[in-house]
């Protein structure tokens, strides 16, 4: 394990699941037939605060383990280190038991990455599916208003678009209409009214000091 950027760049890369949802044509005349756009699934779902909001608390969420795998990698490079440094010096014992403790290290860390993989692939699929659903509710609402036939996912594998004018992409109109309907929850806290402060109970008067009698 490299870095924490596998974690953003492991979002960016299962976002790919929502292709098959996105609305295409189903054949070559239905684009003819009216208007068609094209939107970047992939970036869309990213882009959205809800999307960010999500990367950032996988990043904590698996911060962790992250640091762990991050760990051991560290302590066989160590080992490997050792060895290579004192192949003159050490002794056949101690290169038989650092070349043993760096094999167990390393079946530790394959199968740790492993499971991190596959739970943060568990997590991502959720993330993907929630934003997902919505999504497509966005965009559904959006071709009906605009007399859009059909959409066409830029970012999907083997997608049939070769070339695409930016006056049809609709991704940024997506993105900014995904916000509106559902702020994420800085964006949420901002647009709240602010709570008035507590009434203070006011002081009495001091009552006015008494005359000396004549």
């Amino acid at each position: 394990m490299n870095s924490r950027n596998i974690i953003r760049v492991a979002v960016l890369g299962v976002a790919c699941v929502l292709a098959s949802t996105a609305v295409r044509a189903q054949a070559a005349g239905a684009a003819a037939a009216g208007k068609f756009a094209v939107i970047n699934v992939r970036q869309a779902i990213v882009t959205t605060s809800e999307g960010k909001q999500a990367s950032g608390e996988l990043q904590t969420q698996f911060a962790a383990r992250q640091n762990e795998l991050e760990g051991l990698n560290k302590q066989i490079n160590d080992l490997r280190q050792r060895l290579s440094s004192g192949q003159n010096t050490l002794s056949d014992e101690e290169k038989v038991r650092l070349t043993n403790q760096g094999q167990r290290l390393t079946q530790q860390l394959d199968r740790k990455n492993n499971e991190l993989q596959e739970d943060l692939n568990a997590a991502q699929g959720e993330i993907v599916d929630r934003i997902g659903r919505k999504m497509m509710d966005v965009l559904e609402r959006y071709a009906r208003e605009n007399n859009i036939t059909a959409v066409f996912d830029s970012s999907a594998q083997n997608s049939p678009i070769l070339f695409a004018s930016t006056s049809v992409d609709i991704t940024q109109d997506i993105i900014k209409l995904y916000d509106q309907a559902y702020p994420g929850k800085g964006a949420a806290a901002a647009s709240a009214p602010a709570s008035k402060p507590a009434a203070t109970t006011p002081k009495p008067a001091t009552p006015p000091a008494a005359k000396p009698n004549n």
